[in-house]
């Protein structure tokens, strides 16, 4: 059984990797609640990726699979936007990110071959108005992922999802009645949204084995938005 280690993991896609994984693995779950993993096979450590230290000392010697699951949607006019807004993007997004690879970088290579697997979003490829904050942070993702997998390969694989607009608790504004619904569901070529259980599977082939000879990519789980162009 692998250690997977779940930053975030309480809800939304962290939460359906872990209901994914949990009867083979061994879950850690780093998150501030726990209140939602009711009847999940996890171990839950208290963690707030925006300004906590992961204490190590309550993980394995040996993690074979890290996950870093929190994010930020702040889409708003450029001109609106202080830098500041652009700084607290970057810091959950990305600077947490980095700390916490840091922070646990001796257990993954304690392992016999790690998987890192990082999330981005479908902004940082198209231009998308309102996006500049948030493209520009999952955009750092995208180029950091690559070079970190080219630095520690074959010893750690490192593995980018940029999903699309996604139905969880971090979306609800975005699809909280039938009418955005529609809307959102209309813009994609597949003609729905996504839903945690289409990044979850991703994530949890990246995880697995059966991916042993991919790193560095970034793979786009966004009903078709990023490359499909369809009329009508």
């Amino acid at each position: 059984m692998k250690n997977i280690l779940l930053i975030g993991g309480s809800y939304g896609i962290g939460l359906a990797i872990a209901k994914e994984l949990q009867f083979e693995n061994n879950i850690y779950i780093a998150s501030r609640s726990s209140e939602n993993l009711v009847g999940v096979k996890a171990t839950h450590i208290a963690f707030d990726a925006t300004s906590d230290t992961i204490n190590t000392s309550q993980l394995p010697t040996v993690i074979d699979g890290l996950v870093y699951c929190p994010g930020s949607i702040n889409l708003r006019p450029f001109k609106g936007l202080k830098p500041e807004a652009f700084e607290t993007d970057l810091q959950i997004n990305f600077i947490s990110l980095v700390k916490v690879i840091q922070s646990v970088l001796p257990n993954l290579l304690a392992a016999e071959q790690a998987s890192i697997v990082v999330f981005s979003s479908v902004a940082a490829t198209m231009g998308m108005p309102f996006h500049t904050s948030v493209a520009a942070s999952k955009g750092a993702i995208e180029g950091f992922a690559k070079a970190l997998a080219a630095e520690y390969a074959p010893k750690i694989r490192v593995n980018v999802v940029a999903p699309s607009l996604t139905d969880t608790p971090l979306a609800d504004k975005f699809l909280n009645n039938e009418t955005k619904q529609e809307k959102s569901a209309e813009r994609h070529p597949l003609k729905r949204y996504g839903k945690p259980e289409d990044s979850a599977q991703m994530a949890t082939f990246l995880l697995s084995d059966k991916s042993s000879w991919i790193s560095g990519q970034i793979f786009h789980v966004d009903g078709g938005m990023s490359t499909l162009l369809i009329n009508g």
